[in-house]
């Protein structure tokens, strides 16, 4: 195989995986310097002179001349007179010699290497762009053509046909995949994995909510809305908190759009997840207030040592603020970074008993939990869920159980009175 051959296939190889021609020269040179220094030792003496385009390569040896019986004469970089004279007879002591070599030189099988290693070379360095191109990508969204549908991932080919990977744990639990299928989702990180890089991409993450806000809303991307916090529950729920930069600015309604037309294009798209658009505001209490929305609080109490919030609502508010399988006081907790405690507002609090009256029926350490979440009173104790006492404190489901029943029954007992 002859350089031109060899450069010429290299060449065509590079272009095909789009390197550029000066990385695909840079390749060649390291190339040839391999092979050189395998064969001499050095390639300090050595200079390469490359035309891609024609498919040329020149490879010289530049030697100093010394007298036959010069110490030198072992040197890399020298060349005895009698050596020299068999290249040039006019030659003298202290010129200087370039040698072409050539690729034959090296032997047929150290260029078959060679050949080998170019196109390695260029597969790697594929590799790295890739996984540059996508690194440089996190968090954007970008689109794929479904390929192929597993149990635990889906697997995406882009506009060039690199391979991109859906977790299970990163798809909304609704959507539904068939090949051929075109599918958004952010980049949610690139990683190596033996040697090949592997994209992972995400339509749960809060970052595919907040890119989805940027492209249908030209405030947000302009930068004169701010969206100060996203959290969801894919495809169910999402609270997000946006702030205006323009007091001419509503940052809902911009959001929202005229009739929901900016909001309507993102709820499809995360298959009719509800989406809370919220007023962003320094304003601890005001902010709970509109995490909790729809519902309406009567008053709050907030601990700022323990992080939680006590907030009293009238009866028919408080499943609103709860919200279907809890998820409304669960995202609007960590909206506002605090544990919400939801209670019952009492209309009839005058006739209620206090927790004391009952230690004959129940446990002193029983009453103490009860009281370390703010539940002093019978009523107080009956308008919280029993799940929420499950979750809230360190009793054990039989004992909540048996302390219901006894306020309960106590409880009736007084109305009939």
């Amino acid at each position: 195989m002859n350089s031109s051959v060899l450069i010429e296939s290299f060449a065509e190889f590079a272009k095909f995986k789009n390197i550029d021609r000066p990385t695909m020269m840079r390749i060649l040179e390291d190339v040839f310097r391999t092979m050189i220094r395998k064969k001499w030792g050095t390639d300090e003496n050595f200079d390469i002179i490359l035309n891609v385009e024609k498919g040329d390569l020149e490879i010289w040896r530049n030697r100093e001349i010394v007298d036959d019986n010069s110490e030198d004469i072992w040197d890399h970089d020298k060349i005895s007179l009698t050596e020299a004279r068999k290249i040039e007879p006019d030659f003298e002591v202290g010129e200087e010699v370039s040698e072409e070599i050539q690729l034959e030189d090296f032997g047929r099988r150290a260029v078959l290497t060679a050949r080998q290693t170019l196109i390695q070379r260029i597969k790697d360095m594929e590799k790295e762009l890739l996984f540059q191109k996508y690194k440089d990508q996190v968090g954007e969204i970008i689109s794929g053509e479904v390929y192929q549908v597993w149990n635990r991932e889906v697997l995406l080919l882009d506009q060039e046909e690199n391979e991109l990977l859906i977790p299970k744990g990163e798809q909304i639990p609704k959507d539904r995949y068939r090949k051929g299928d075109v599918v958004r989702a952010v980049v949610q990180r690139v990683e190596i994995v033996n040697g090949n890089p592997k994209i992972i991409l995400s339509r749960t993450s809060p970052a595919f909510l907040e890119r989805l806000f940027e492209n249908e809303v030209p405030e947000i991307f302009d930068g004169l809305i701010a969206i100060k916090k996203i959290v969801r529950e894919p495809g169910e729920r999402a609270k997000v908190a946006v702030e205006s930069f323009d007091d001419r600015i509503d940052p809902v309604g911009a959001c929202v759009g005229m009739k929901g037309s900016r909001i309507h294009s993102i709820v499809r798209e995360l298959e009719n997840e509800n989406i809370d658009v919220i007023n962003y505001t320094d304003n601890l209490e005001l902010y709970i207030q509109r995490a909790l929305s729809p519902a309406k609080i009567s008053s709050m109490k907030i601990d700022d040592e323990t992080g939680r919030v006590s907030v009293f609502l009238k009866p028919d508010q408080v499943s609103l603020a709860i919200g279907k399988g809890g998820q409304n006081i669960k995202l609007a907790s960590k909206l506002v970074d605090m544990e919400i405690d939801v209670f019952r507002e009492s209309e009839t609090y005058e006739e209620d008993i206090s927790l004391e009256e009952f230690t004959d029926e129940i446990e002193d350490w029983v009453i103490a939990e009860l009281r370390r979440i703010g539940l002093d009173t019978a009523k107080s104790v009956l308008a919280v869920s029993k799940e929420d006492l499950l979750r809230r404190t360190e009793l054990e489901e039989e004992t909540i159980d048996d302390v219901l029943s006894i306020l309960r029954e106590e409880l009736e007992e007084e109305d009939n009175q």
